[in-house]
């Protein structure tokens, strides 16, 4: 059933409330024909689609954008470059892009900003990834800090932030190299830790695997793993406990 079939099944009363909203979760999307938006998905995740830019086509990236600006009156896009902030820009002003971390998004003004996540990077060369995360999970609507260049080549400035990232959550520790930042900080903090592998590193750094297979084995607690350089997973991951908390 459409949208319009459910509603006049419910005034008709040949549908109950409960009945009606279960049709919505799992029903509901908009055929473009290139692809099927998922209109549902923050009745029935808490959060909108979003938009993985990489490798659209111009006309493909915008029909999306503009649908979904439509439908949530806000967007966020990851992976997306230059060329595609210039081609949303154009017909959307308000979108605005980081160049840095690839996110491009349109959004609500005013949002409120509740509970907190730590964003850490053991590098500077991480910070690509960490952006990608921490504006993932402000997007959404979570409290972000920052905790960037604290790997643990120099231990201590680690230490010198903890009694601020302790204050978090859910902590995202984001490292390339051997990755070795997650257990540390899984081993320090009560609160759950999303570890991020990312492709930074010398050549036995395997592009990212190194890190990743360090971060799996972790002999720390409440510590998980997401893929290579997903800043987004984590981000995501991280908003949905945040949201679980009860300061949020």
């Amino acid at each position: 059933m459409d949208i319009d079939e459910i509603l006049s099944k419910v005034q008709k009363g040949q549908l109950d409330l409960e009945s009606a909203k279960q049709e919505l979760k799992s029903t509901s999307f908009l055929n473009l024909g290139f692809a099927r938006l998922d209109t549902s998905r923050k009745l029935r995740q808490g959060c909108a689609e979003v938009v993985f830019c990489q490798n659209k086509s111009d006309d493909h990236l915008l029909e999306i954008y503009k649908q979904i600006y439509q439908s949530e009156g806000e967007v966020l896009g990851t992976r997306a470059n230059l060329h595609q902030a210039s081609l949303i820009q154009e017909h959307i002003p308000q979108a605005i892009f980081d160049s840095h971390s690839g996110i491009l998004k349109i959004e609500k003004e005013n949002k409120a900003h509740k509970g907190l996540i730590a964003v850490c990077s053991a590098g500077t060369a991480d910070i690509k990834v960490a952006e990608e995360c921490a504006q993932t999970a402000e997007f959404f609507g979570s409290c972000v800090k920052r905790f960037y260049d604290i790997g643990v080549s120099g231990l201590h400035r680690l230490l010198s932030a903890l009694p601020e990232i302790e204050k978090a959550n859910c902590v995202v520790a984001i490292a390339g190299m051997e990755g070795a930042l997650g257990t540390v900080i899984g081993g320090l903090v009560s609160s759950p830790v999303i570890c991020v592998p990312t492709s930074v590193g010398y050549g036995a750094n395997f592009k990212g695997l190194s890190a990743l297979l360090t971060m799996l084995n972790s002999c720390a607690n409440g510590v998980c793993t997401v893929n290579i350089d997903n800043g987004y997973g984590a981000g995501y991951l991280a908003h949905q406990i945040n949201r679980q908390s009860k300061n949020f």
